[in-house]
């Protein structure tokens, strides 16, 4: 069922159990932390009106390793952690993951070190989006015999001794169905928003789920029509 020579990989963030009113600045006295007596305590007013909260200088109370991200410019940022994975082609399974935390360049260096989890040593492509078009990275694929077919940005150094070949078009159709994972996941698999907190626990859920969708992708292939 599997391909062991085209693959996919991109990442997507899962939002931490943890509120956004347990992100406070480090190092924040206890008597700053005190609500008003008037006020709740399990859930006290917390206002954060020109306040600038950056992971440098705030830390979630509730899940310390749970990191500020956005998915794009214009999004609201939220305590997240970001979910990698590595899909085949063929069928569109899961062949390896990981969860990491979102500190902005994590999606590159959980790409390499899936990549070279994969067994054996031959030519393989990879594809993924826009976001993984970095030269170092690109350098560091094709020193594993990894021709990456990433989506190219304008200052690419993926040139046309790659794109040209047909393989390109189609790792750039194929890798869009690591949506339909990440789709499966958040939903049915309950990931959307993790109930468990710290990394090593997200980690293992995130595994979990993604076993769980290899297991219904592979009942329905064996079910499927010749």
């Amino acid at each position: 069922m599997l391909s062991d020579e085209h693959f996919t990989v991109d990442g997507t963030l899962i939002e931490a159990w943890a509120g956004q009113k347990s992100f406070k600045r480090k190092g924040l006295d206890k008597a700053a932390e005190t609500p008003p007596k008037d006020d709740d305590p399990g859930n006290p007013s917390v206002n954060f009106h020109g306040e600038r909260r950056r992971n440098a200088t705030h830390q979630s109370t509730t899940d310390p390793q749970a990191l500020l991200a956005r998915k794009g410019a214009g999004k609201e940022a939220k305590l997240s952690y970001v979910g990698h994975v590595l899909m085949e082609n063929r069928n569109g399974m899961a062949v390896k993951c990981c969860a990491t935390q979102a500190t902005g360049h994590a999606e590159p260096e959980a790409a390499l070190a899936m990549v070279e989890k994969i067994p054996g040593w031959k030519r393989i492509t990879l594809g993924a989006d826009k976001g993984y078009d970095r030269k170092e990275l690109v350098l560091e694929m094709r020193e594993h015999r990894v021709t990456p077919h990433f989506a190219r940005k304008s200052t690419s150094i993926i040139d046309q001794r790659t794109t040209r070949y047909p393989g390109y078009e189609t790792s750039q159709r194929k890798r869009k169905r690591v949506e339909e994972i990440f789709g499966w996941v958040k939903t049915v698999g309950g990931l959307r928003k993790t109930r468990h907190r710290g990394l090593a626990l997200v980690d293992w859920m995130f595994t979990l789920a993604l076993a769980a969708y290899n297991l219904i992708r592979m009942r329905n292939l064996v079910s499927a029509p010749a």
